[in-house]
C-alpha cells in the first residue's frame, strides 16, 4: 500500500527535493527550530504530528532537521519516510541519563553502540544482530567535541521503551527483570540510557543507510544514588554544536 498523499511522505508531510541528504534528528520538535537557526536559509518545509522539519544549507550542501518524538516507533516511522524522500545520512541529537559514575552533567556522550532493550528493533532484525552506528559519524562526531574542547564519552549506551521503568522499576510488575538488566548493564560498562539509537541503527541498517548519535547526560541516577554531584542539565546547545560541526566536517569530505 502506498501511505503517500499528493507526493508527501504520509506522517512527515515531507516530499522529494524538499529535504537534503544529510538529516539532524531531534526527539523535541521544539528544538527543530533552535537547530536550524545553525543553517543558512534555513525553512520550514513541515509541521505534521511530532515530525517538524526545516531544511537549510551547511557548506554550501541541502540538509534537513526533522523531530522524531519520543521512542523507537515514531523515530523509524520518521527514518523510513525521510529515506523515501531522499535522505541517507543521519545524525540523532538527544538527551540520556548517566549510568557510570564518571559520565557527568552536561557531558556529551556519543555513541558505538546500543542495547536493544525496546521493541521497534526487533520487527526489523533478529535479536541477534547488533544495533551499530556507522564509523563515519562517529569519528567525525568525535572531532566536532574534540574541536569545541568538550567532554564526551564514547561508548554502548541502552535504549528501552519505557521512561518510568527506568527511573521507578520498583513500582512495576516486571520490576525485577528491569532491576536485574540495569545492573547487568553498568557492569558491562554501559555509558547511558535513552530511548531511540537502538531502533534508528537498526532502521538504518536495514534500508542501508548511515546513523550515528549524539546526546547530552541531563544527569546520572547513578551519582544521585552514590550521594555525589548531580546537577540537571537542560541546555542541549552543546549537543547541537557538536553535531553541526561534525555535519560540516563530514560534508566537506564527501564533497
Amino acid at each position: 500500500m502506498n501511505y503517500s498523499e499528493n507526493d508527501k511522505q504520509y506522517h512527515i508531510q515531507v516530499g522529494e527535493g524538499e529535504i537534503g541528504r544529510y538529516v539532524i534528528l531531534p526527539g523535541d520538535p521544539k528544538r527543530c527550530e533552535k537547530i536550524a537557526g545553525y543553517f543558512d536559509d534555513a525553512k520550514l518545509v513541515a509541521d505534521s504530528r511530532e515530525y517538524v522539519t526545516y531544511t537549510g544549507y551547511l557548506e554550501g550542501t541541502k540538509v534537513s532537521v526533522t523531530s522524531t518524538g519520543i521512542g523507537g516507533p515514531s523515530a523509524a516511522i520518521a527514518m523510513e519516510e525521510l529515506v523515501k524522500a531522499g535522505a541517507d545520512t543521519f545524525l540523532r541529537i538527544g538527551t540520556c541519563g548517566g549510568m557510570q559514575t564518571d559520565v557527568l552533567s552536561g557531558d556529551i556522550v556519543i555513541a558505538n553502540g546500543a542495547v536493544r532493550m525496546e521493541g521497534t528493533s526487533k520487527e526489523y532484525a533478529p535479536i541477534e544482530f547488533p544495533a551499530v552506528p556507522d564509523i563515519q559519524i562517529v569519528n567525525a562526531l568525535i572531532k566536532g567535541a574534540e574541536s569545541l574542547k568538550q567532554t564526551y564519552h564514547v561508548g554502548v549506551v541502552q535504549c528501552k521503551d519505557s521512561f518510568y521503568g527506568q527511573h521507578s522499576p520498583e513500582t512495576k510488575p516486571a520490576g525485577y527483570e528491569l532491576l536485574n538488566k540495569w545492573e547487568a548493564w553498568k557492569q558491562m560498562g554501559c555509558l547511558a540510557s535513552e530511548m531511540e539509537s537502538a531502533a534508528l541503527f537498526i532502521v538504518a541498517a536495514s534500508l542501508r543507510v548511515r546513523a550515528g548519535t549524539c546526546l547530552l547526560v541531563l544527569a546520572n541516577q547513578e551519582r544521585e544514588k552514590a550521594g555525589l554531584d548531580n546537577p540537571v542539565v537542560h541546555d542541549t546547545d552543546m549537543a547541537i554544536r557538536v553535531t553541526v560541526e561534525a555535519l560540516k566536517a563530514l560534508i566537506r569530505s564527501e564533497k
